[in-house]
């Protein structure tokens, strides 16, 4: 028989987890000259976040959390071209581009305990 925790990270967890990540992706960022670094600033905290919360069973938050990041880079993307943004261009920013940049992915990263 197996047991897992049935723990997941909270609705107050996931709110903070989006503003850290829209305060990385902003407005404010649109002159950022390469999608690279807001990535790498990105990373962190998505890293952190998803080894606290990987020993649950948050899959479903996790895929939420990956969704949403890739939401507002593309955004930042969108908006950081502007007027000059060619026909068919933003289909191109989908999750796998965005992990082609080095965006880390927490789908994929939940450990469970091992029974004893």
């Amino acid at each position: 028989m197996r047991y897992y925790l049935h723990r997941w990270p909270a609705v107050r967890a996931m709110k903070r987890l989006r503003e850290k990540v829209g305060a990385r992706t902003g407005r404010n960022r649109t002159g950022v000259r390469d999608v690279r670094t807001v990535i790498e600033e990105l990373n962190p905290i998505l890293r952190g976040w998803g080894n606290y919360f990987r020993t649950g069973n948050a899959a479903d938050k996790f895929r939420q959390a990956d969704e949403y990041v890739v939401w507002r880079l593309r955004t930042l993307m969108i908006r950081k071209h502007g007027r000059n943004l060619r026909a068919g261009q933003a289909q191109q920013w989908n999750e796998d581009w965005f992990n082609g940049m080095g965006l880390y992915r927490l789908r994929g990263t939940i450990r469970y305990p091992r029974t004893v």
